[in-house]
């Protein structure tokens, strides 16, 4: 019987062994490690700072849904990979071995690459269900005693729509509370312009989110290097646009100061530098697998991609939702093949639909292929999209606790939220 052992249960590490489940059957073991004892929803940390959600709201235990799936929980933390001997090892002395493994465990928060970053020093972070708590007591505190805020991307970040989310939604709730007026907001990125998302810009996204900063009275700084967070704000480094240095860097001050860092690869997959990049990402071919380990897939954020185009400040590449469910869906019937003496021969389409809330409105972008050039370009705003991931948030979880694996982007996004005309027009394949 193979044993299938999926590293990380977030959101391709869960969908990942339902689906490993629903298509090998009863036939193969199959084992989650996870590092924590629960699920948890990550789109929606951006409206925990706020008090908009409760950590409970947005996670669900692990061991029930798995369970009814006859599908092992380990709770252990990853401590390194040992790809030659088909061998994970924990913390503690503890291993598994497999025979097919997927690395699903997200990525890393580089905050020690910038001097004073992070949760406990002086940026704050919705990366994490922790971070994200932890951001709502900063959050409080500025309600008490209104200042300036900081939000936005640091060099190397690959996740822009959180930042541009959690700067509308603070927005949102500043105006609620009416103390807007003593809180004035700047928007410093990485990328070369606003809605260049990491992705070369979708559609008029430029034109969409510089409109929606100004009007929501927001100062937005692209094109930017955070060199140091400090208690009274950020020192950021503006460059022109062949990346050249143009002002000496400069302090805005801040009270709050929410910046997404860069990321790298987990410890535990760094270790093992055979099957990653530098920056300890898995690299991984079309079907999803390891060249040198092919029977190590790789799905999600810890997976390699490299830029379409280099930026005058590094950005990294996002990975979505929608293709992060192509990927798992891509792994899956590989494994499936290998297990049956076959070779797979399946690839996942890396395509990008991303549903942002802005705090009262939202913004839809469709990208198929994720990179230009394009098949399919499009982007959309209003209330819908706000009430869409309100909605998809919900259908998600409740899938998630029922252990269902069906395609869930495709099922949601795809066919409800009027995107369907892309298909219909045979824009969509």
């Amino acid at each position: 019987m193979a044993h299938v052992v999926v590293l990380g249960a977030g959101l391709g590490g869960l969908p990942a062994a339902y689906e490993l489940r629903r298509e090998l059957g009863r036939d193969a073991r199959i084992t989650v490690v996870n590092a924590a004892d629960t699920f948890q929803f990550v789109p929606s940390n951006p409206w925990i700072p706020v008090g908009w959600r409760e950590p409970e709201q947005i996670s669900l235990p692990l061991e029930p849904a798995l369970k009814r799936r006859h599908i092992d929980l380990l709770v252990e933390t990853a401590e390194r990979i040992d790809p030659a001997a088909n061998t994970v090892h924990f913390r503690g002395g503890r291993s598994i071995s497999y025979d097919y493994l997927i690395i699903a465990t997200g990525a890393s928060l580089a905050f020690d690459e910038i001097p004073g970053a992070g949760p406990g020093n002086f940026t704050e972070s919705v990366c994490t269900l922790d971070h994200a708590v932890a951001a709502r007591r900063k959050f409080d505190e500025l309600i008490r005693d209104p200042g300036p805020i900081v939000a936005g991307a640091a060099q190397g970040a690959s996740c822009f729509g959180p930042a541009y989310e959690t700067a509308l939604i603070l927005d949102a709730e500043l105006r609620r509370r009416r103390i807007r007026d003593r809180v004035p907001m700047t928007f410093v990125t990485s990328e070369p312009y606003v809605g260049h998302l990491g992705l070369g810009g979708v559609s008029d996204s430029r034109g969409m989110l510089e409109a929606t900063l100004r009007k929501h009275d927001i100062r937005f700084i692209p094109n930017a290097r955070v060199t140091e967070a400090r208690e009274d704000g950020v020192v950021i480094q503006e460059h022109t646009p062949d990346g050249t240095p143009w002002k000496d860097p400069y302090l805005i001050p801040s009270r709050l100061n929410m910046i997404i860092p860069a990321f790298k690869g987990v410890d535990a997959v760094a270790s093992a530098p055979e099957i990653c990049n530098a920056r300890g990402f898995v690299q991984v071919d079309r079907f999803q697998r390891n060249s040198i380990y092919p029977n190590i897939y790789g799905v999600g954020v810890c997976i390699a991609i490299a830029p379409s185009d280099p930026t005058p400040v590094p950005t990294g590449v996002p990975k979505t939702g929608y293709m992060i469910e192509s990927m798992v869906s891509t792994a899956v019937a590989n494994i499936k093949a290998a297990i049956g003496g076959g070779t797979g021969t399946a690839t996942g389409t890396w395509n990008a639909i991303c549903l942002a809330d802005m705090g009262r409105t939202g913004m839809a972008f469709v990208a198929l292929p994720q990179m230009p050039p394009r098949n399919v370009i499009w982007a959309g705003e209003g209330r819908w999209v706000h009430m869409a991931k309100i909605g998809f948030e919900k259908y998600f979880l409740r899938k998630m606790r029922k252990g269902d694996s069906e395609p869930l982007y495709e099922r949601w996004v795809l066919k409800r939220l009027g995107i369907t005309r892309l298909r219909e027009e045979n824009q969509v394949v």
